[in-house]
């Protein structure tokens, strides 16, 4: 796989591994450890780091969590169970700090997509001579994607995507997908970050984008548990994430342009 070189593990000795794995969890205890598994699993003989952030829950997701990292046997594969105060961001935020990772991965609770966004990072990887870009999105927005929304979903989803270009002048098509990124670039980006909840993943790419980086988006397909839910979001999520929106651009401006001390930007 091209985004891991040859394992480095030595028991008991530390390296930096080839991918960070955020995971924010708040009242996961039905799925976290399964979904902690099937990571472990998947990436089984590379150097990974697997960090849960819990956040808040009022179940036994960080019991749960704590067990797990307690009797973790998977070789090259850590884990590690953060806690941040409550909201998606703020796990995010505080994984993606504590991360050592060259490449990070902020993911969901119950892998939405199975593993298609990594897997459409190797394939874009391998198309462009095994480069790996600096920010990759699992995208529901890319036409190759195997989505299933319902009426009202799919007109919240483009309304939203109107505010976003409209407001913010962003371009990529899914900011709220699956966000795979360069370590570097993600953690010199953290300070500036401050939303505590769903609209994190907005702010960050919105930010890339200031840089002048163009994410790629890659398809994906969404697991049969999810296609099967109703829409959680009304009316009144899109006005509070359309006000947040200004919030962000008040916030921002062009600060974004000045952190990114990396090589040349690239898709």
């Amino acid at each position: 796989m091209s985004l891991f070189g040859p394992c480095r593990y030595r028991k008991g000795a530390s390296v930096d591994p080839d991918l960070s794995v955020v995971i924010p969890a708040h009242n996961s205890a039905a799925v976290i450890e399964q979904t902690v598994r099937r990571l472990a699993d998947h990436l089984s003989g590379h150097d990974v780091e697997i960090i849960v952030v819990e956040n808040g829950s009022s179940d036994d997701t960080f019991a749960i969590c704590t067990r797990l990292a307690e009797n973790w046997t998977a070789g090259p594969v850590s884990f590690r169970v953060l806690q941040s105060s409550r909201g998606m961001g703020n796990a995010l935020r505080a994984g993606a700090r504590a991360s050592r990772g060259a490449h990070v991965l902020l993911t969901a609770d119950d892998l939405p997509f199975g593993f298609d966004d990594l897997d459409g990072v190797e394939k874009f990887s391998a198309e462009d001579e095994g480069r790996v870009p600096l920010v990759a999105i699992g995208s529901k927005a890319h036409p190759d994607s195997h989505v299933r929304r319902g009426i009202l979903r799919g007109i919240l989803t483009r309304g939203f995507a109107v505010l976003r270009r409209a407001i913010l002048g962003m371009r990529t098509g899914d900011p709220q997908g699956t966000v795979f990124m360069d370590g570097e670039l993600i953690r010199g980006l953290v300070p500036d970050l401050a939303e505590p909840g769903f609209l994190f993943t907005t702010e960050l790419v919105h930010l890339v984008e200031q840089l002048g980086i163009v994410p790629a988006e890659v398809p994906v397909r969404l697991s049969e548990d999810h296609s099967g839910h109703g829409t959680r979001i009304n009316r009144t999520d899109v006005l509070a994430m359309g006000m947040g929106l200004f919030r962000l651009r008040a916030r921002h401006g062009d600060r974004g342009r000045a952190v990114w001390s990396g090589s040349t930007p690239r898709s």
